[in-house]
């Protein structure tokens, strides 16, 4: 194997980079993993490294590191994959965002139909706090290479210009729009960013704003989607879905939902523990 100071990988744009070691440590450590186990899993990932890996073929060799150890340390490295799995159509991501929000102290609302001063608008999400209402349009993206660019900012922009000339009845009567957020699973674009901030709009992305992002809201408050589950099959996961289980924290709260789906007592067992693992604070 080449040396690791010198090892090239690549990235999902299809770009050599020199592997960060210090970038896949700090990645083993967001997913509340030890320092004993960090060492040993990159001890085990550098084994099986080669020049010209993949960056989702690490992520995979990290994956199964984890899980050895604990599946909780994995489903919490798995949260990017998992908010992709939200989709085909992004509704339960609107859904996710929805319950960011709403522990966040917000009240919300999803899937409104509000009349602008010009036409009628399909609104995703509608929050209040302290009286003040805002729009949150979300964006999803079913592979992790894609952007939201300028254009989306754009586009919502009018929408919300359309929406903020006139009141609606939301949470009560005759209220006003004052604010408009749009909430992505993946990035936004430099210029989409440039653009949002110039014209007021607030950004939610995996890593933007740099404190208040995706990820640092997920973990703050242990809002971790049900999908990051690694004791479920991707068919059990869409069932709690359509059960209205988002949130991991969900099925630890009403466990009777894994029983709806078909799951034996022992899986029940099972996914319950690792769904403590995973909600814990670490």
């Amino acid at each position: 194997m080449n040396s690791l100071a010198i090892m090239k990988i690549i990235k999902h744009s299809g770009y050599k980079v020199p592997f960060d070691k210090d970038k896949l440590e700090l990645s083993l450590k967001k997913s509340g993993a030890g320092i004993d186990l960090i060492k040993e899993s990159l001890a085990e990932i550098e084994k099986q490294m080669y020049d010209g890996i993949t960056t989702k073929e690490i992520y995979k060799l990290a994956f199964a590191a984890l899980k050895k150890a604990s599946s909780g340390h994995a489903a919490r490295y798995n949260i990017r994959l998992a908010l992709q799995m939200l989709g085909p159509a992004g509704f339960f991501f609107e859904k996710f965002v929805s319950r960011l929000y709403a522990a966040d102290g917000f009240k919300t609302k999803i899937n409104l139909t509000l009349q602008g001063k010009c036409v009628s608008h399909e609104i995703d999400i509608a929050i209040m706090k302290n009286n003040m209402i805002s729009m949150v349009e979300c964006k999803f993206h079913g592979g992790k290479e894609g952007s939201s660019d300028v254009k989306v900012p754009m586009y919502i922009l009018s929408r919300f210009n359309d929406l903020k000339a006139k009141k609606h009845i939301i949470f009560s009567n005759s209220e006003v729009i004052s604010s408009c957020i749009i909430a992505t699973n993946n990035r936004f674009t430099k210029d989409a960013q440039d653009f949002a901030n110039c014209s007021g709009i607030s950004l939610l992305s995996w890593d933007y704003p740099p404190e208040h992002n995706l990820k640092n809201k997920i973990d703050k408050g242990a809002l971790y989607p049900i999908t990051c589950l690694t004791t479920l099959s991707i068919a059990e996961k869409e069932k709690l879905l359509i059960l209205d289980q988002i949130l991991v924290k969900d099925i630890i709260d009403g466990p009777q939902n894994l029983y709806k789906i078909g799951l034996s007592e022992n899986r029940v067992k099972n996914t319950l523990h690792e769904a403590s693992q995973i909600c814990k604070h670490f």
